[in-house]
């Protein structure tokens, strides 16, 4: 069975989610290991989850695309002007 990237950061955010929800729930007995639950937690969900789903759906794209450069200012400001002519 191959595992995909999809299910792996699923089970990432949802064993972070876990984590958090048990250490909120441990904090009224035993706050010092509430905190390092909460914590990791939060460390699962945005510096191991956010980064490999951000890898997972940015491959195959161009980032200079997405970049403010004089040419993608230049197709924004004639995509306007098409617009104000249209309308």
């Amino acid at each position: 069975m191959k595992l995909k990237m999809k299910h792996l950061i699923l089970g990432i955010v949802f064993a972070s989610f876990a984590s958090i929800i048990y250490g909120f729930v441990l904090k009224k007995t035993n706050e010092v290991n509430a905190n390092k639950f909460i914590g990791f937690g939060t460390i699962g969900l945005f510096l191991v989850a956010m980064p490999l789903f951000l890898i997972k759906e940015s491959k195959g794209k161009k980032m200079k695309d997405y970049m403010l450069t004089k040419e993608n200012i230049k197709k924004m400001q004639d995509n306007e002007a098409e617009k104000e002519q249209k309308s």
